[in-house]
């Protein structure tokens, strides 16, 4: 008797990774949507309040988020329309400039996360024991390293110390 090659554990793997984000996913926007952000928004001020300075230089931004340059250019013009984000020129380099984030942004951020956490917590890392937890995101980070190598691209650098690392306004 032949083996289903329809019932290899890899494609199990992959369809069930899919499954779970989109499921999760669905969860997020509707919840990002009660807060005015879009999913991409959300993710943007997350990695932007996740790095040194509450900043990313644009090329970083881009590269963690996945969205092409002229991607990111459109998001970030959008959300500094909306007070969220502003730029800051590069000091080093003048072809460069950061995103950060305003304290509007922050605020925004932080009246979208409490609701964000309970949706992650109930549908997700509630769903795992610890170990399990633990070697997920273990595995997950392997996986993510191996297929976007730039995901983290500017997180370790710091601001430089002669600039605010935060509009004043």
């Amino acid at each position: 008797m032949e083996k289903n090659v329809f019932d290899d554990p890899r494609i199990t793997a992959v369809g069930l990774l899919v499954e779970a984000h989109a499921g999760l996913s669905a969860r997020f926007a509707a919840q990002y949507e009660e807060h005015g952000l879009s999913a991409v928004e959300f993710e943007v001020l997350m990695r932007l309040a996740r790095s040194p300075g509450n900043q990313l230089r644009m090329t970083d931004l881009a590269a963690q988020t996945s969205l092409s340059t002229s991607g990111v250019t459109r998001v970030v013009d959008r959300m500094e329309r909306d007070g969220l984000l502003c730029r800051r020129a590069c000091p080093s380099d003048r072809r460069s400039s950061y995103a950060v984030v305003t304290p509007s942004g922050l605020r925004r951020l932080d009246e979208t996360l409490p609701g964000h956490l309970r949706i992650i917590e109930q549908w997700f890392t509630g769903q795992l024991e610890p170990e399990a937890l633990s070697a997920m995101l273990d595995g997950l980070r392997r996986v993510r390293d191996a297929v976007h190598p730039g995901a983290t691209a500017g997180s370790t650098d710091t601001a430089p110390a002669d600039e605010p690392a935060a509009p004043l306004a």
